[in-house]
């Protein structure tokens, strides 16, 4: 079981967000738990004070350090478990940082709010910075939520179909292949040919060729980090080139 802690001032939040669907199923199998702890049961202020003024002047009340240590304590005891704090200033989160997270058997998310929190308390337990996108959000709670949805999935059990993790969009630095379900004809547009065939390599190449177009034209910076090195066969080199050429057609067609 992989344990998620979830240190916030709004403790139904993430508990809601995270209980139904497939994160839900998974934590009533014992795979995957998660406790969101709420940082104002730790403050020492009678009045449930867990912010101040920062020192220097400046906009805004700060999440002060006593509350967060001790509420990171409730959950690590003396043990140092790894601590992830949501904040713009972290690095950009990415499928590969997810599967580095998975690999852990607990995991503490800080969730700020007002203008962050005091850095002497980030400096004591935290041990990763992370962003999920160079924008601002009230707190860290959504953050933390879109952490904990992609860690948990690569927690094996988790998904239904042990290879979905390994095949959908981000895998290897590449976006997924499109996909169609019934009926075969839908306003006009129709199921590619190749996918009614049966022929299971013609099958596999295609949904390779269109990753790769796909990365090529909607995400060219991760395109850019595909390693074609790793394309050992023969065969797979050719499949990639087919892409290229493809899409080249493709675009002088639309030009």
């Amino acid at each position: 079981m992989m344990k998620f802690h979830i240190l916030t001032l709004f403790p139904e939040m993430v508990q809601q967000g995270l209980a139904t669907s497939i994160l839900g199923r998974a934590a009533e199998k014992n795979l995957i738990s998660i406790d969101a702890v709420n940082i104002r049961d730790y403050t020492q202020d009678k009045h449930g004070k867990v912010d101040d003024y920062t020192y220097g002047g400046g906009a805004g009340m700060l999440m002060q350090a006593q509350p967060v240590y001790d509420a990171y304590r409730s959950v690590a005891g003396e043990k140092k478990i790894r601590c992830v704090y949501l904040t713009p200033q972290g690095e950009p989160f990415t499928q590969k940082k997810a599967k580095e997270l998975s690999g852990e058997e607990e995991l503490v998310l800080l969730c700020g709010h007002y203008e962050g929190i005091d850095e002497r308390v980030l400096e004591e337990v935290v041990t990763d910075y992370i962003s999920i996108g160079d924008y601002v959000l009230t707190g860290g709670e959504l953050a933390s939520m879109v952490v904990v949805d992609s860690v948990a999935r690569l927690v094996p059990g988790v998904l239904n179909n042990d290879e979905s993790a390994e095949t959908e969009s981000f895998h290897n630095d590449l976006l997924e292949y499109p996909q169609y379900s019934r009926p075969e004809v839908w306003h006009g547009r129709a199921v590619p040919p190749v996918l009614l065939s049966g022929h299971h390599g013609n099958v596999d190449d295609w949904r390779k060729k269109e990753s790769y177009k796909r990365t090529m034209v909607r995400r060219p910076d991760m395109f850019a980090r595909f390693d074609e090195t790793q394309l050992t066969t023969k065969h797979d080199r050719k499949v990639l080139q087919q892409a290229k050429d493809e899409l080249h057609q493709e675009q002088e067609n639309q030009a």
